[in-house]
């Protein structure tokens, strides 16, 4: 017994692009479907098909006994009451066994069960309700009634149109069921010769062929129902284990990450001990405070080793705080701060290394500039920061500007713009990334680490800040920071947010959330 039917033309406009999941390609949807058809299973969706056919019977179950006696019921008008018990007790005994085989497969383990035996049980029992049904056509048959023999015709027809619907999502049944009725009354219309019944054994016939290929149309659109509800059940269960996949994932680099904090944190405790010390005995020797050294040279290495240990404590406190930005455990200590104090304070930091280059540096600070709301040591940072990254990147005899702005919305913008050699577009994106050093750097072999700009960025965010960099004069680098406007403190905002003026850290938070 064949599992399935061919598709029909009906479905042939089933076009929609798909990707295929083991090739990485897209391919229509029509030829992914034929071959999950080819490639699973067939017993697999005969057993869905077989099922959507039981449970259908199941839930009708009452339709047709309840058509069976009405129809003994309108038949004693021409037979005796015992012949329409008889044929009304048979068809209910067999239609109660029928009832009795869905429920036993509808309640098995489907997919275990034996698929061959099953179908062979449910089309016998098919094959003999259908039998219990064309019975009337032999035996209550009266020669010469036409009006009885009209009637017989056109209720088996009504019950061959029932039974199309309960089985039409599985062939087999359909064909040992209201083939066998069909061809019944071919037979008993052919037996009485006349043009009429001949007229309307044919008309059965056409009748049945369209409901076979109505059948056969429904079969193939349930086939696709569940050949998708398949995909979909895979899509979901790929779905869930990426998510799991992410989930574990997620996890282990949030403990990689707050592993790292931990070791951060205990190490840069464990080297800073032993730095204090190599820096204050490194320059108690470079200022031969315990005497003139023997060797004149050795004066000059104490001062490489206080400049080495120097950078290494910079680096150490650099990792740290990007360490701290990155797991969001940096605490912004909110004050009034003036940018350009913050500024002038950080170019007297950086006055000598400029001198040594020559560098002209100016500024442009409109004198009624307000303040911002901000840490203090966090922005102080970034200036010396983008400062630093400035003299180290501009070669000698270089301009250097720094400028703040006020913008229409009201936000605040601080810039630093440069002459130098600038950052290619492609490596601006690489430059604000943790230990990423540009071209420029690498190939002249520029001293540092490549955190300055990535802790300016984070410090920024934590303001709620955007950065963005740019060429400026001379094709240089023009970084820029904007500060939102609740950020900037108009009017009587920076004298109600003076330290003065406030008690306690808990009226300073109220503040700001309502100033």
């Amino acid at each position: 017994m064949l599992a399935f039917w061919g598709r029909s033309d009906g479905h042939e406009d089933l076009e929609t692009e798909l990707e295929d999941h083991d090739t990485g390609l897209v391919r229509p949807a029509k030829a992914r479907r034929s071959t999950l058809w080819e490639s699973d299973d067939p017993i697999r969706w005969e057993r869905d098909l077989l099922t959507l056919f039981v449970r259908n019977q199941l839930r009708v179950a009452l339709a047709l006994p309840i058509l069976a006696v009405l129809f003994a019921l309108t038949n004693l008008s021409w037979i005796t009451w015992t012949g329409a018990a008889a044929w009304l007790a048979i068809i209910l005994c067999v239609q109660a066994v029928q009832i009795y085989l869905c429920r036993r497969y509808d309640q098995s383990d489907k997919q275990h069960a034996p698929m061959p035996e099953w179908i062979g049980i449910l089309a016998a029992s098919e094959f003999l309700y259908a039998s219990c049904w064309s019975l009337p056509l032999f035996v209550f048959w009266q020669t010469g009634n036409d009006l009885q023999h009209i009637y017989l015709i056109a209720t088996l027809m009504a019950v061959v149109a029932i039974r199309m619907m309960i089985a039409s999502n599985f062939m087999p049944i359909v064909v040992a069921g209201t083939g066998f009725i069909t061809f019944n009354i071919l037979v008993r219309c052919m037996l009485e010769g006349e043009s009429l019944y001949i007229a309307l054994g044919i008309m059965a016939v056409i009748v049945e062929l369209f409901f076979i290929q109505l059948a056969r149309r429904l079969q193939c659109t349930a086939r696709d129902m569940l050949i998708f509800k398949n995909q979909k059940e895979e899509l979901i269960n790929e779905l869930k284990s990426a998510k799991d996949q992410a989930d574990v994932a997620r996890q282990r680099a949030e403990e990689a990450s707050e592993a790292k904090s931990r070791f951060l944190a205990t190490m840069s405790h464990e080297l800073r001990t032993p730095l204090n010390a190599i820096m204050g005995f490194s320059e108690i020797l470079s200022h031969e405070m315990m005497g003139p050294h023997a060797v004149a040279a050795y004066k000059d290495y104490s001062s490489d080793i206080h400049h080495s240990g120097h950078y290494l404590l910079n680096l150490i406190n650099d990792i740290l705080d990007l360490s701290r930005i990155e797991a969001g455990r940096l605490e912004l200590e909110d004050k009034p701060v003036s940018l350009a104090d913050e500024a002038f304070d950080c170019l007297k930091l950086v006055d000598f290394k400029a001198r040594e280059k020559n560098h002209q540096i100016s500024v442009r600070f409109p004198g009624d500039f307000p303040k911002v709301s901000g840490d203090p040591r966090a922005l102080r940072q970034i200036w010396l920061n983008l400062i630093s990254n400035a003299i180290k990147f501009t070669p000698e005899n270089g301009r250097i500007e720094l400028s703040l702005e006020r913008k229409s919305n009201g936000a605040a913008v601080m810039s630093l713009t440069d002459n130098g050699p600038g950052i290619p577009p492609e490596e601006i994106k690489i430059a604000m990334s943790a230990f990423s050093r540009g071209s420029d750097a690498t190939h002249k072999a520029i001293d540092g680490a490549g955190l300055g700009l990535s802790i300016v960025h984070g410090l920024v965010k934590l303001h709620g800040g955007e950065l963005s960099i740019t060429r400026g004069f001379g094709q240089g680098t023009k970084v820029s920071i904007v500060f939102p406007p609740k950020r900037v403190l108009d009017g009587t905002r920076v004298d109600i947010l003076s330290p003065e003026r406030i008690c306690s850290p808990t009226q300073r938070h109220l503040i700001e959330l309502t100033a």
